[in-house]
């Protein structure tokens, strides 16, 4: 068989097999990953609500934990993730709840694990490692401690356990919205209702001198309220089971079992169990599959369908009718921004609204009432414009909360905004473009800045475990080159070099089996091979050398080709961030991915296709 019958063979099979995940709606929900530190929140959140109402799912999820300890003795977010300190203390809390078959044996790895890393099992040497991987972020430090102190990991004495569990001050969500930023809060943006639970369970159980007690009880009859009117109607809070369990035990640790929000929390919790009695991250990431599965299936050649129109219309009035049109309760995010989720628990973000942006370029609106498109991607536009930092980068959630990493501008997400401004920027209102234009020059000048030494760029939302840092230097440099492909000279001087860098940066990391990792000398992954092929490719007229691009291609496709059995099995790597360091994996990435990167190689290696 030819390369190029090989090459199309492996297309064609990938399309079917993306095609094929649609749902019964026409659209692409997609499929996260089992996660055990999900898995132990909930189980401790259901425990703190009513063990023995509660037995049967708890039980089922503790054995599940059990049943996949890694050989080492720890755990890892998901089944094929290493173990770290976070998710290891919390599986170890948990089955301090109730003994089943094997628990102690569970139990006695953990520790064992626990002590290899901290160094002892010190309730103070604990509090500091955990403290260590998050530094002044305190989003999940505080609340894996609580979890801990719940449990009686930290020692017998609840006063002394608690005292581990630094305060959080709940009372500042009583502050308007608009002053958050402002106020310099410990969590990040979307961590508010961590901050308004836990901050008020550390102040039952430790309470604090006077005036500051007077202060924070009359305070928190206004944080309850803003807690239950930021719980969407589904119950859990941005459809995640970890957040959703840490405020339900935070809540019903301190006296407040029947709080409206535990009560609205718990059917939340049961609905999300799997049938094996894990729990997921999050529900879904439906917009986000699905704005990426358009996007993948718009890159094919010419000569190759995208989508019949009957089959795009059902996505695109679903696509339509995911945007927010009025302000959200939660960020207090204005109208025109996409979440990731259909579910009510999404919250408008940078990169799924820029996807939503380059999904709807990519769709059939003909028969679209043409007003009602304008005024959707007008809208969305201006949202993303208002969300530029002053430095030109984007943020995910909200303009101006710079403090902690995940609230920071990031070039993947920066990236991503380019290229939705971009596609867009002659068929908006003159001067909404002339605001676009201003925007792509700041959004240049923010990824000129943040560009590495070496060439790349380092993203927010995804990493590698392979890497020392955990970060993601291959997934971020493919995501900006691909903002850059129809950016020229005329929109930054740097452009470029910055262009030039990043590639050579891109050919000099491929890995000898033709495939990328994460970064250098990291193994090859169907993900990051896939988008290091499409960023080389869609930049291929920009190569100073195009022979030996052409042979990077070449090779990279085989790989690809080699990696997914051409084609028909696509196994998904843990590269996604959820949050402060908590892995995930969507079975969708490693297919979108690869369709779109394959068909993109076809288009060099294979023109006439």
């Amino acid at each position: 068989m030819s390369f190029s019958t090989k090459l199309q063979t492996t297309v064609n099979s990938a399309r079917e097999q993306l095609l094929a995940e649609r749902n019964a709606s026409g659209w692409w929900q997609g499929e996260l990953s089992t996660s055990a530190l999900s898995t132990a929140t909930a189980c401790i959140a259901l425990h703190c609500v009513d063990p023995d109402l509660y037995r049967s799912p708890i039980e089922r999820g503790l054995q599940w934990l059990i049943d996949h300890q890694n050989q080492d003795g720890g755990w890892g977010d998901t089944t094929i993730s290493f173990s770290n300190i976070s998710t290891t203390l919390l599986c170890w809390s948990a089955l301090n709840l109730t003994q089943l078959p094997a628990s102690d044996q569970a139990t006695q790895k953990a520790a064992s694990w626990i002590k290899t890393y901290v160094g002892s099992l010190n309730p103070n040497a604990i509090a500091t490692a955990v403290d260590l991987r998050y530094g002044k972020d305190r989003t999940f430090s505080v609340p894996i401690l609580m979890a801990c102190a719940i449990c009686g990991r930290l020692g017998d004495d609840p006063q002394t356990a608690w005292q581990k569990v630094l305060p959080l001050p709940f009372e500042l969500a009583t502050f308007p919205k608009t002053w958050f930023a402002a106020l310099q809060l410990p969590v990040v943006s979307y961590a508010l209702p961590a901050l308004i639970a836990i901050g008020y369970a550390r102040f039952i159980h430790i309470r604090p001198w006077l005036p500051l007690r007077l202060i924070k009880q009359w305070a928190w009859t206004k944080a309850s309220q803003v807690l239950q009117e930021i719980q969407p109607s589904s119950g859990g809070y941005l459809e995640a089971t970890p957040l959703t369990s840490f405020v339900t035990m935070a809540l019903a640790s301190s006296g407040q079992k029947n709080h409206p929000v535990v009560q609205a929390a718990i059917p939340f919790l049961l609905a999300s169990a799997r049938p094996d009695g894990s729990w997921p991250i999050d529900s879904n990431l439906a917009t986000w599959a699905s704005t990426l599965a358009i996007k993948a299936l718009a890159a094919a050649p010419p000569t190759q369908p995208f989508l019949p129109l009957e089959d795009q219309r059902p996505i695109l009035h679903w696509l339509q009718a995911q945007q927010y049109l009025s302000t959200h309760a939660y960020t207090n995010a204005p109208p025109g921004g996409w979440a990731w989720t259909d579910l009510p628990g999404g919250v408008p973000d940078a990169d799924d609204t820029a996807g939503a942006l380059l999904a709807l370029h990519a769709l059939d609106t003909s028969n679209c009432d043409p007003d009602q498109i304008q005024t959707s991607v007008t809208a969305a536009i201006t949202w993303l414009v208002n969300l530029q930092n002053r430095d030109g980068g984007i943020p995910t959630f909200c303009r101006g909360w710079g403090a902690l990493p995940f609230d920071r501008s990031s070039p993947d997400l920066t990236a991503h905004a380019l290229r939705a401004w971009t596609v867009w920027l002659h068929r908006i209102p003159p001067a909404l473009r002339a605001r676009v234009r201003l925007a792509i020059e700041h959004a240049l000048d923010y990824l000129k800045n943040t560009q590495q030494t070496d060439g790349s760029w380092v993203p927010l939302w995804f990493g590698n475990q392979h890497l020392e840092q955990e970060n993601n230097p291959t997934y971020g440099t493919a995501m900006v080159l691909q903002s850059l492909t129809s950016l020229d000279h005329s929109h930054h001087p740097a452009l470029s070099d910055m262009r030039q860098r990043a590639l050579a940066w891109l050919q000099k990391n491929q890995n000898p089996d033709g495939g990328w990792g994460g970064g250098s000398d990291t193994p090859s992954s169907i993900e990051e091979s896939a988008l290091a092929l499409d960023a080389l490719c869609v930049n291929f007229k920009h190569i100073e050398n195009p022979t030996q691009a052409r042979k990077s291609i070449q090779a990279a496709s085989e790989s690809l080709m080699q990696l997914t059995s051409q084609g028909k099995q696509f196994p998904a790597t843990p590269i996604g961030f959820y949050f402060a360091k908590l892995w995930y994996h969507e079975k969708i990435y490693p297919l979108v991915w690869s369709v779109s990167a394959l068909q993109q190689a076809q288009k060099i290696l294979s023109p006439t296709s």
